[in-house]
């Protein structure tokens, strides 16, 4: 697997569907972080960085159009580049819908989900007005109705499975539509030793591809700091906090590989405190003002 495959690396520092511009400098920082691809491209798509301006809840969803507009010149890179497989450098969680559907449209009825979780990304905007919750719901044609109209490779459900999932946080409108929609989970537990249950996921439904969504928030803060639960300071967290370390999720990547191979791969949600906090420290001294 991967002889003569196209790899594209895209930098998708897209902050408005969480809302929060520290996802920004995070995705930055991860894109220089990654392992260098042998031959594989990097290309940046332009993000609205203008922090100050505050953005417009449009059809409950805030920053609607500016989503669109990013969202729309990833999917002219991808149409454009035409990679086999995509590595997503981000950025909130929301910055996986274009590639995943790109993927799921390239390797139909072939392609498998896993989504490196704590949460469930499922809601809709009466439940919550950041997209990046929603994300997983629109690629499975529910979500935000707007942003699944935009999906031209809906997901089956079959080929969804969620590693790492909180389920006793979630909400009661979470676990009605993940069980309304029959979707497969493994919680941190059920992983802790071993990969089996995803492996037997990918088996059943004969799936040759997966796209993995990596949202950072799936790990334990105790194991790994650069995430939201993690804030210096932070005395009360009110979702869900994972409970995987970085080695089981390794373990987990390396052992579906043998079963699947990975063309798609979105990193989300990279919060380096340190490096956030020192950056914001220097603008405030004179030298670096000039």
């Amino acid at each position: 697997m991967g002889q003569n495959k196209k790899t594209l690396r895209i930098l998708l520092p897209q902050w408005q569907g969480g809302n929060n511009p520290n996802y920004a400098f995070g995705a930055e920082l991860l894109a220089h972080i990654a392992p260098s691809g042998k031959g594989s491209q990097t290309v940046e798509v332009s993000v609205e960085k203008d922090f100050e301006k505050s953005l417009e809840v449009e059809n409950g969803v805030v920053g609607e159009q500016v989503l669109f507009e990013q969202m729309k010149e990833t999917a002219k890179i991808l149409e454009e580049q035409q990679p086999d497989r995509v590595i997503i450098f981000g950025g909130d969680c929301s910055m996986d819908q274009v590639p995943f559907d790109y993927l799921n449209g390239k390797y139909p009825g072939k392609l498998g989900v896993l989504w490196l979780d704590a949460h469930p990304d499922v809601t809709t905007p009466n439940d919550w007005p950041n997209v990046h919750a929603m994300v997983l719901g629109n690629l499975l044609g529910k979500g935000a109705p707007r942003f699944a109209s935009k999906v031209k490779n809906p997901i089956s459900t079959t080929h969804v499975m969620y590693a790492g999932l909180i389920e006793k946080d979630m909400s009661d409108k979470e676990e009605k539509t993940v069980k309304e929609l029959n979707l497969q989970f493994a919680g941190p537990e059920e992983l802790k030793e071993s990969s089996q249950p995803i492996i037997d996921w990918i088996e059943k439904n004969q799936i040759e591809y997966l796209a993995v969504h990596f949202d950072l928030d799936v790990l334990s803060p105790k194991d790994f700091r650069s995430i939201l639960p993690a804030e210096p300071y932070l005395e009360k967290f009110e979702p869900a906090i994972g409970e995987m370390t970085l080695t089981q999720v390794v373990r987990v990547l390396k052992d579906v590989s043998t079963k699947a191979e990975i063309v798609g791969l979105g990193i989300a949600e990279h919060l380096p405190w340190d490096a956030i906090n020192l950056r914001k420290a220097l603008l405030e001294i004179s030298i670096f003002k000039d």
